[in-house]
């Protein structure tokens, strides 16, 4: 394949033009040519830039050759330059290649034309490659000083053999040394405040013993007095040229930089200056940079979370305050966009104490206006909050908490021997139709939802904040609601649903999340007495700051949009504002507790969401906005695969015959034997007879005459290795302690499924 050429040829004869071309042409080259014969012509050809090289004769009739060679070189034209001459002696050729020719080759020895082009273009391809490095270089360097000098900071190389100091000019500068004087470490340090070298000293020590990077600040004296911070850093390197082993670092050698933060320590100066006053403040002050790490802490942050202001200056604010509660993330943001934030937050001491504090936030700006620090002042409010919650707490739940601890043990007791049958009925009639096997599914789904309502009332009863939730998708709960709703609503009620795709998830309690959407269900579903079409929907909504100004309960940000929607007869006016308040209702006595919306209130709003209402003659409209989480689902699926027995045989022991019938009947049909005592003397009776043959004894803690850890301790005594499972319906706490203490090997809470009785007794028995 021929390789292209282009050629000027500055020659006088039509015969050796011809002779060089065909010369060409034979070794390969697509020749494309110009011939030239005058210096006028030679100059315009140059300027189309298009040639790879310029053969030229030496004599010529109007100049010659050298003549030719300082037209191309005052044009400043790079190209290969090779004399082709009939005649000409040795001491032209010397002239001519020390006046910059690239070769010279007689007519009469054409055939060294070829490898000289050859060497010339290779050659020229090289100097173009080193020019362009060279000049990418130089611009590179010409970058790095203006950032330096603009930055105020040097580059600086320490050969710690030497003490040799080969730094830039701007490093120098930092310094007050005269440019081109800073050869030596020692001028450096005589720079150095008399206070601050022996401390720069001991770090440049720790670092070379260490190995470590190398970082300190300290101050520089210049010439006329004046002092300025400099902060060094520098680790140790191994030079390009060296020739030892450049994976390896060169511990007599350290390369780094200088940095000027004079006007950093003036402001934060003046900072601790204006903080100094407020260290009489019974508030807690600290002064942290925006990643959190800790420049000021006054006396009274010293008081208020135990940590003196050197343990603390230099970490960071979020680890040591926050612990296991998450970061501000909505505060941060705040305070940078808008200067301030106020809120209350929840912090640790350092004896590990939780509090609540009101907190401001301030942004503090450096001089070029860009976020620097935030200022925050806290006020221990724990005290405050605590009396509140106790004082509501007592207004509001002290019946309800006795009535509740007092019926819990009842209702799941109630509860166990409905969910036991649901889960059993499609075992002994495997031949039951679609529509009633969904009964069933909707029987054992509420029976779950009720024990842990019961969970949920106890808890909130007592005082318990500590609600556990889990990212989860809504979609599902809708589907469930959806469920419930076609299984036990009017036909004339029409169900639509619209629940988007790509649902954001949502940090919630789903027990709660889905008491809210069955109350307004069923709102919807009483709205309606002669029919009509609830619509249920789900999307994903973007709050902007429009939006927040149109609801003050709304903040900026993605939410989780559930919307339902009747055809009802709608809320009046001059009630809607009244809806949420406890105890209100517009059903007939005893039809209603006024509880359902206030509830469905409290549960969004502890849920950091909010609720929209829009109420017209044709129906009513229920907007719940649920702040968006950014996690996946987290939710567990319950384990619902199955162990069965070996025909052991096992003692179970419950005064309520309902549900020893019920769990006796579930039990057998997963090839176990029973035998059943419905109270503690009956249990130990039936054991002294069987001791020997039976594996297990699942037994309620709460029964008359004789309580189940009295039984449980007689059976011991009986049989010390007995494997025993306890069981109660009751969330006292107290209980299930005594019978941890007596060596239970589970405990099942009431009301359980038959998977978690079965795999909890195979795991026991195993």
């Amino acid at each position: 394949m021929s390789m292209p050429l282009r050629v000027l040829i500055v020659e006088d004869s039509d015969n050796d033009e011809l002779m060089i071309v065909r010369t060409l042409q034979s070794n390969g080259y697509d020749v494309t040519y110009t011939r030239v014969e005058t210096a006028v012509e030679m100059d315009a050809a140059l300027d189309l830039n298009i040639w790879d090289l310029v053969l030229c004769d030496y004599c010529l009739p109007d100049f010659d050759g050298l003549e030719a060679l300082k037209i191309m070189q005052n044009k400043g034209i790079d190209l290969p330059f090779i004399i082709v001459s009939g005649a000409i002696n040795e001491e032209i050729a010397v002239s001519a290649m020390k006046a910059g020719a690239s070769d010279f080759v007689t007519k009469s020895r054409l055939m060294r034309l070829v490898p000289a082009i050859r060497r010339e273009l290779k050659e020229a391809e090289n100097r173009r490659a080193r020019l362009k490095s060279e000049l990418a270089l130089k611009k590179t360097q010409e970058q790095l000083r203006f950032v330096l000098e603009t930055n105020r900071m040097g580059t600086w190389e320490w050969n710690i053999a030497t003490n040799e100091i080969a730094c830039s000019s701007s490093c120098e500068y930092l310094f007050d040394i005269t440019p081109g004087t800073g050869s030596n470490l020692d001028i450096f340090i005589d720079r150095i405040h008399p206070q601050d070298r022996d401390a720069m000293l001991e770090a440049l020590k720790t670092a070379q013993q260490s190995h470590q990077t190398y970082q300190h600040e300290y101050r520089v004296i210049q010439q006329d007095g004046s002092i300025h911070w400099i902060q060094a850093i520098g680790d140790f390197y191994q030079p390009a040229y060296a020739k030892d082993n450049l994976s390896s670092k060169n511990y007599n050698r350290m390369l780094g930089i200088v940095i000027d933060v004079t006007k950093q320590k003036l402001a934060e100066q003046k900072i601790y200056e204006q903080a100094a006053l407020l260290d009489v403040a019974t508030n807690a002050i600290l002064l942290q940079h925006l990643n959190g790490i800790v420049t000021y802490w006054n006396k009274g942050a010293e008081r208020l979370y135990g940590w003196i202001a050197e343990e603390v200056i230099g970490k960071n604010a979020y680890d040591i305050l926050y612990g296991d509660y998450l970061p501000p993330e909505t505060a941060l943001e705040s305070v940078i966009k808008y200067g301030e934030w106020q809120g209350e937050l929840n912090k640790i001491t350092k004896d590990e104490q939780d509090i609540i504090v009101d907190s401001h936030w301030t942004l503090i700006r450096g001089e070029d206006n860009q976020p620097k620090y935030i200022l925050t002042v806290d006020t221990d409010i724990t005290a405050k909050k605590q009396l509140e919650s106790r004082f509501m707490r007592t207004q509001r739940l002290e019946n309800i908490g006795i009535l509740a601890g007092g019926i819990a043990h009842d209702l799941n007791n109630i509860l166990t021997p409905i969910l036991a049958v649901a889960q059993l009925l499609p075992l002994t009639l495997p031949n039951l139709n679609t529509r009633n096997q969904d009964m069933l599914h909707i029987l054992e789904a509420s029976a779950k939802r009720g024990a842990d309502l019961v969970k949920q009332i106890l808890c909130f009863a007592r005082g318990n904040n500590d609600e556990k939730r889990l990212i989860l998708q809504v979609k599902h709960l809708l589907l469930d609601i959806e469920q419930i709703i076609q299984g036990t609503f009017p036909k004339s009620i029409e169900i639509k649903k619209h629940i988007h795709d790509d649902l954001w998830t949502v940090s919630a309690d789903s027990t709660q999340l889905h008491q809210v959407f069955m109350n307004l269900a069923i709102n919807a579903r009483d709205a309606m007495p002669e029919g009509g079409t609830l619509t249920i929907t789900a999307e994903n909504q973007i709050i902007d700051t429009n939006y927040t100004k149109m609801n003050i309960d709304a903040q900026e940000g993605n939410y989780i949009l559930i919307t339902f929607k009747d055809t009802g007869s709608g809320i009046p006016k001059n009630i809607i504002d009244k809806i949420f308040d406890p105890f209100f209702t517009t059903k007939d006595v005893g039809k209603g507790t006024g509880l359902g919306l206030s509830t469905v209130f409290n549960i969004i709003k502890n849920h950091n969401g909010f609720i929209e209402v829009d109420s017209t003659s044709k129906g009513s409209t229920f907007k719940i906005f649920l702040p968006a989480s950014t996690q996946t689902d987290t939710t567990v699926k319950e384990d619902t695969s199955i162990v069965h027995g070996n025909g052991e045989l096992i003692l179970f022991v419950d005064d309520e015959i309902a549900i020893s019938e019920v769990s006796k009947t579930t039990l057998e049909t997963h090839k176990y034997q029973v035998l059943v005592a419905n109270n503690g003397i009956e249990a130990i009776a039936i054991f002294v007879q069987n001791k020997l043959t039976i594996k297990a004894v699942i037994i309620d803690l709460m029964m008359p005459s004789l309580d189940g850890v009295t039984t449980i301790r007689a059976l011991q005594k009986i049989m010390p290795n007995i494997k025993i499972i306890a069981m109660s319906g009751s969330n006292d706490s107290e209980e299930k302690t005594k019978a941890v203490e007596c060596g239970v090997q589970e405990f099942v809470p009431k009301p359980f499924t038959a998977t978690f009785l079965l795999n909890t007794l195979h795991r026991v028995l195993n």
